[in-house]
């Protein structure tokens, strides 16, 4: 088992979820239950998949979560998309969360890599 608080991706992926909960907050009250709502669902899935896949015994088991983060971090992308072209945020706010998403996707493809190889 692997102490999931030490892989850097969990913390930025945990503290980028923190900064999407903050962003919502913001967001229309008629999306509390749409776009707010799966844009926290998304982010969520990040660091929450990357903890139960390093409570897996193995690589493999972990790698298949690390990929689930993956396509949850491809759906908060898009759903950034959505709500700057919906004007939920403005566009310094989206850039900031793109270049944080995209950090973090390549680190967790930097992790499967590695597990993989």
């Amino acid at each position: 088992m692997r102490d999931y608080k030490k892989y850097t991706v969990w913390q930025k992926s945990h503290q980028f979820v923190l900064d999407i909960y903050k962003v919502t907050k913001l967001f229309p009250k008629e999306e509390l239950f749409g776009l707010t709502g799966q844009m926290r669902r998304s982010s969520s899935s990040i660091p929450t998949n990357i903890v139960e896949g390093a409570g897996r015994k193995s690589d493999k088991d972990f790698c298949r979560f690390l990929y689930i983060a993956f396509g949850s971090a491809n759906e908060i992308e898009y759903q950034i998309i959505l709500s700057k072209d919906l004007d939920y945020m403005d566009n310094e706010t989206a850039s900031g969360l793109f270049f944080k998403i995209e950090e973090i996707k390549k680190m967790l493809n930097k992790l499967i890599s590695t597990l993989e190889s």
